[in-house]
């Protein structure tokens, strides 16, 4: 199943060119990257946890969090080639390739065994799935025991990654909080967390 990324690609162009959709994404979007790196970085992660990043674009989030925490093996994951390709470019020109791995796929039919990850990841990704069930099933598929699943997203769109995981997970293990990125009494963003206990 593919996702709606397809359809939004040709959005203003960005995705077509991942070098200068990291730049907008950098411009628009740092301080919130750097919230979201920040909670990676004080989840007391070590070198036994691996660590997934779905729809990962440009790779920025993830090698961000490899300069913070640097134990941690972190696999990004893209529907789109040219995203992906990008994103293995600056891993290696960072000196990550080894621990920081990028594949195109999609979160409907994840590339990965069973019970991989201890932490999956989204950041802004999740209004892009096609079927927000579908995504989470199979990241609860490859999630470890005792693992977390966080969706950072825009509000009215993480409400759909919300009902999904109240139809897929025990209700006691999934909370959802609004991200403040600034000085503004508002925030638009908001952070769907999974801590799910079960196999």
């Amino acid at each position: 199943m593919r996702s709606l990324y397809d359809a939004r690609t040709k959005m203003l162009g960005y995705f077509a060119r991942p070098d200068h959709y990291d730049g907008f994404t950098r411009r628009l979007l740092g301080t919130y990257q750097s919230r979201v790196v920040a909670d990676v970085a004080t989840a007391g992660l070590d070198d036994t946890t691996r660590m997934l990043d779905v729809g990962t674009g440009p790779g920025r989030v993830p090698l961000a969090i490899a300069n913070a925490v640097p134990d941690v093996p972190i696999d990004g994951l893209d529907l789109s080639p040219s995203m992906i390709e990008y994103a293995r470019r600056a891993s290696r020109a960072a000196g990550f390739d080894e621990r920081v791995t990028f594949v195109v796929g999609d979160v409907a039919d994840l590339p990965y065994p069973d019970h991989t990850f201890d932490l999956i990841l989204s950041s802004m990704s999740q209004h892009h799935w096609a079927d927000p069930h579908a995504g989470l099933r199979e990241l609860r598929r490859v999630l470890r025991p005792n693992g977390r699943i966080w969706i950072y997203d825009v509000r009215p769109a993480l409400r759909r990654a919300i009902t999904a995981a109240r139809d897929i997970f025990p209700p006691n293990v999934i909370r959802s909080e609004t991200v403040r990125t600034g000085r503004l009494p508002i925030s638009i963003i908001g952070k769907l967390t999974v801590e799910y206990t079960g196999p």
